[in-house]
């Protein structure tokens, strides 16, 4: 029969030894992934002829200052102002349904193309071709649509 087993062995491995697998590790790591490492140096060396790991590392070293000046100018009014309109322009978007805002921004491009027809003919309207534009459908719908807009608008801004 067998004898019990008393204690345990644990194998504690040296430093040098710790440090001999990583190596190992990491030569074969290099050595499966040659392409890449050999791109990644590239980019530090092109990083670096341009300055920009000088900058980086000298941005790291004054990272309180920087951090500093970056909340300072994050804090200032304009960038609230700026970054509270555009959390307002978000939420104003969002509620707008997207089938009627394509619909309004085809109709704007349309429109700016059919402007920019009648500057380049440099033509003049008179009031009587300007009673007859109203009675076509899409002037009317257009002038409609501006009508009560403004009336919206206008509710509004009570």
């Amino acid at each position: 029969m067998a004898t019990p087993i008393n204690s345990i062995r644990k194998n504690v491995l040296t430093d040098e030894q710790i440090t001999e697998q990583k190596l190992d590790s990491l030569k074969q790591l290099v050595s499966e992934n040659d392409s890449a490492v050999q791109q990644i140096l590239k980019l530090v060396g092109e990083l670096d002829s341009i300055g920009a790991l000088e900058a980086a590392n000298k941005m790291l070293e004054a990272k309180e200052e920087v951090a500093n000046i970056a909340l300072g100018q994050l804090t200032s009014k304009p960038v609230t102002n700026m970054i509270n309109n555009m959390m307002g322009a978000a939420g104003a978007l969002a509620s707008l349904d997207p089938a009627v805002t394509e619909k309004l921004v085809g109709g704007l491009m349309s429109g700016v193309d059919e402007a920019n027809k009648a500057v380049a003919e440099n033509d003049k309207i008179s009031t009587f071709q300007l009673v007859r534009m109203m009675k076509d459908p899409d002037v009317n719908r257009a002038m409609n649509f501006g009508i009560h807009f403004l009336k919206g608008l206008g509710s509004n801004l009570k």
